[in-house]
């Protein structure tokens, strides 16, 4: 064979993007999709390799706008995406905060969401607390066993995952659960929740262990709550991820409601039932707003890293996302993934090793996902 022609494949043949910049795509564009808004949302990679794009398709630039759950699926690692699809609906009712999981050994995807009364805000003070009745907000579990291109019939978890008394809002997530690997709870399947009412949030986990056929709640976490005046309360904590850590335990990385405005965090050694007391991230600025936390490597694969995105500012904008190799006490690698208006972000590990982060851009205008290589984080961050 003519050696140049050899040369001439070789250069053909895709290089491993090492320190390329993020490839972007737009994913959810409200007029192209069918609604008015598209926010919230979620992202995870199915057994087999798809990635699965989750969030609110709204009636209206609210949060409670006869929202449905909806779907976007990607074959090739985020780089192009199918039609949208509605997952689940509920007449005028809306639905909110897409939470999901894939559990490891089925490939199940499972999915948790709310519902609001039909023409009830959070905000409104009419929500009520307890199981029964319109006025209430409910947990519900929808779950794909064909990498998300059917679902089941939405299950009513609520009972199983709200406490009867007090509580009137909640909300999972949104954004992802986790599944355990390690200690003597692997295999658990856990999705990070907020409970009310509006303002005086606490924080708790939800479990299973049984690949979703029940939940169990855990305890909500100690010191989230701070002197308003006026003998009222105030909520340090809103919207929550976790992280499971080397040794099986979990942290806590939690949306500042007030306090310092930093990312709030704590953690559990009991797989979730029990929490150590809410503190402060110094080293992740957050203006009060959503925020993602995934692990990327474990020690066992040479190193632990653990990446975070979210807005490092005072707004929502500078898009930034952060590395730590000590399990999330400090985070010394960040950079810029959008310098402009960021809101809400996920983060997945892809197929083929590299990152993705799907997020709301352009104030909330759009979701674009973003796909880089670890080098362009690690060799180039600041």
């Amino acid at each position: 064979m003519n050696p140049r022609f050899v040369l001439l494949l070789v250069l053909l043949v895709p290089l491993p993007c090492s320190g390329a910049d993020p490839e972007t795509v737009d994913v959810f564009v409200p007029k192209a999709d069918g609604f008015k808004s598209i926010r919230i949302p979620a992202v995870v990679v199915s057994k087999n390799g798809h990635v699965l794009a989750f969030a609110e398709g709204r009636a209206a630039d609210a949060d409670q706008a006869k929202n449905k759950i909806i779907l976007k699926r990607s074959p090739d690692g985020g780089k192009t995406w199918g039609n949208a699809a509605v997952i689940a609906t509920d007449g005028d009712k809306a639905l909110n905060n897409p939470c999901a999981v894939v559990e490891r050994e089925s490939g199940l995807v499972l999915l948790v969401y709310q519902s609001y009364p039909a023409g009830v805000g959070e905000r409104s003070g009419t929500i009520q607390p307890g199981y029964d009745g319109e006025a209430v907000v409910r947990n519900w579990l929808i779950t794909s066993a064909d990498d998300g291109i059917s679902w089941t019939k939405p299950r009513d978890i609520t009972k199983q995952t709200k406490r009867e008394k007090v509580v009137t809002t909640v909300a999972g997530g949104p954004g992802i659960g986790i599944q355990l690997r390690h200690g003597s709870h692997a295999g658990r399947l856990l999705f990070p929740f907020n409970e009310g009412p509006f303002g005086v949030w606490n924080i708790y986990a939800i479990y299973s262990d049984d690949k979703g056929k029940t939940w169990q709640m855990g305890e909500i976490a100690p010191g989230a709550l701070i002197d308003a005046g006026k003998d009222k309360k105030t909520s340090l904590v809103n919207e929550a991820q976790f992280v499971e850590l080397q040794d099986g335990s979990i942290r806590f990385n939690v949306r500042r409601w007030a306090g310092k405005a930093v990312r709030k965090t704590c953690v559990s050694a009991d797989g979730g039932a029990t929490w150590t007391k809410v503190e402060d991230v110094p080293d992740l600025a957050d203006p009060g707003c959503m925020a993602s936390i995934v692990r990327y490597t474990d020690p066992a694969d040479g190193k632990s890293r653990l990446l975070y995105s979210g807005p490092q500012s005072t707004k929502r904008e500078n898009g930034t996302v952060c590395l730590s190799d000590d399990e999330g006490k400090t985070w010394s690698v960040k950079r810029v993934l959008c310098p402009g208006p960021f809101a809400y972000s996920c983060l997945a590990v892809l197929p083929d090793g590299n990152i993705g982060c799907l997020y709301e851009a352009e104030g909330t205008s759009k979701v674009v996902f973003a796909r880089f290589p670890l080098d362009w984080l690690e060799k180039k961050g600041r």
